[in-house]
């Protein structure tokens, strides 16, 4: 079996296919999956892999001395990931946050253990998406704040781009905005829409 050929057993309950077989025999898919599934999945307006870049970028021009900003590039690299397999899912879409993260944690249990092996790298990726999932550190809640103001970004760009308005986006993400600087660039960011 090649990368593109992926099976579904017959007996499978998934909701999405999963990135590797467990069956004694078969082989397991590379990571070029992964990494193809996270450059080419899309998202509403950008790649999850344009999303999660600019975040981390985001997070090296921080001025805050408090928070870990090599960890806050990691964590921005890797909070979406669950996304390359399980898409982008929205509130509109009706699934609870329950099953969302239910469906998520499946998908990253199948990168770090199925393609992965449960590696060093990949016990380390594991930990920081549940840091970035359970939202409780410094770090975690700044990168939510990057995650926050870079989907407002994003909609700038379309507005600016398709002559929309598109008010709902900035509405669930910039009143939301907690950490000062990130506040500061998101003030920044609603001056430029007046």
């Amino acid at each position: 079996m090649d990368d593109s050929e992926l099976e579904v057993p017959a007996s499978s309950n998934r909701v999405f296919p999963p990135l590797s077989q467990t069956q004694r025999g078969s082989r397991r898919v590379s990571i070029t999956l992964l990494v193809i599934s996270v450059l080419t999945c899309t998202r509403a307006l950008d790649s999850i892999s344009d999303h999660m870049y600019r975040m981390a970028i985001l997070a090296m021009c921080t001025s805050d001395n408090t928070l870990d900003v090599s960890k806050c590039v990691m964590m921005a690299v890797v909070h979406d990931l669950a996304e390359a397999q399980v898409g982008d899912i929205t509130p509109r879409e009706g699934i609870s946050k329950q099953e969302k993260r239910r469906l998520e944690a499946e998908a990253m249990y199948n990168f770090m253990h199925d393609m992965l092996h449960g590696s060093p790298a990949a016990l380390r990726i594991e930990a920081i998406w549940e840091e970035y999932e359970e939202g409780e550190t410094n770090e975690a809640k700044f990168v939510k704040d990057l995650d926050r103001l870079e989907m407002a970004l994003q909609a700038r760009e379309y507005e600016t781009a398709h002559a929309m308005d598109l008010q709902s986006f900035f509405d669930s993400s910039l009143p939301y905005l907690r950490h000062p600087e990130v506040k500061q660039w998101g003030e920044t960011l609603a001056q430029t829409r007046r």
